[in-house]
């Protein structure tokens, strides 16, 4: 069940606007991410990641983490992970249980919807694309498209920029990881959690969500059964 926190509760209100992570949120490409990476890691002579690991790094944009992961030699790094990984990133794609479901019910009520993605844009666009998705988004924010990428609130404000909707709590930022929750808080947005969220409950410390969902699934029975009781 959709769980609501006390943080915030008393400003729940309907949305106006919802703002999705995409990976691990509404699709899931980790083994392709995964393969990509340890092909970077192995040609820097560097151990291979587990999924785990993987799955922690990629809460960062690539352009964040590389430089901590590869130092001096980050760029070769990187060209080496985003060639593997094109390659091969449309035919890992699969979609989240419960995500259409989700993004139907919340566009029948006529909420915007939108994408603020950490992965690199023009691949995040081939991949809603090629899922016959790009009409349901007014923007698609990913990596390097803003001045900085999530947890820095410019994403969010590029999303939202000449659509007349000013972040709020009227403005869902929906996502799986602590970096989505900072970015929400960042941004002036109601931090919407979905799935387990960090292994490490700290990570959460100052950006804790307002509402916590099990999954897309959870959060589209929520958004059916409380609409009409949620405040206008």
């Amino acid at each position: 069940m959709a769980e609501m926190t006390d943080r915030d509760s008393p400003l729940f209100v309907r949305p106006r606007a919802v703002l999705f992570d995409w990976d691990n949120t509404l699709v899931q490409n980790w083994r392709t991410i995964q393969a990509a990476l340890n092909a970077a890691l192995d040609e820097a002579g560097l151990p291979a990641m587990d999924l785990e690991q993987v799955m922690f790094q990629a809460r960062h944009s690539a352009q964040d983490i590389f430089p901590e992961l590869f130092g001096d030699d980050w760029q070769t790094a990187r060209g080496t992970f985003y060639a593997h990984f094109e390659s091969n990133h449309l035919a890992g794609l699969s979609i989240m249980p419960g995500a259409v479901a989700l993004m139907d019910a919340l566009a029948e009520r006529d909420v915007t919807l939108a994408i603020v993605s950490n992965k690199k844009g023009d691949l995040l666009r081939k991949e809603i694309e090629f899922l016959g998705w790009s009409h349901r988004f007014v923007s698609i924010v990913g990596a390097q498209d803003a001045e900085a990428d999530k947890p820095h609130p410019a994403p969010v404000h590029l999303a939202l920029k000449g659509w007349g909707i000013a972040p709020a709590h009227d403005v869902w930022l929906v996502g799986d990881t602590d970096i989505d929750m900072r970015t929400a808080v960042a941004g002036g947005c109601y931090p919407v959690l979905v799935g387990p969220g960090p292994t490490d409950p700290s990570l959460l410390t100052g950006a804790e969500p307002a509402l916590r969902c099990h999954n897309c699934d959870d959060l589209a029975a929520f958004v059916r059964r409380h609409w009409d009781t949620i405040s206008v």
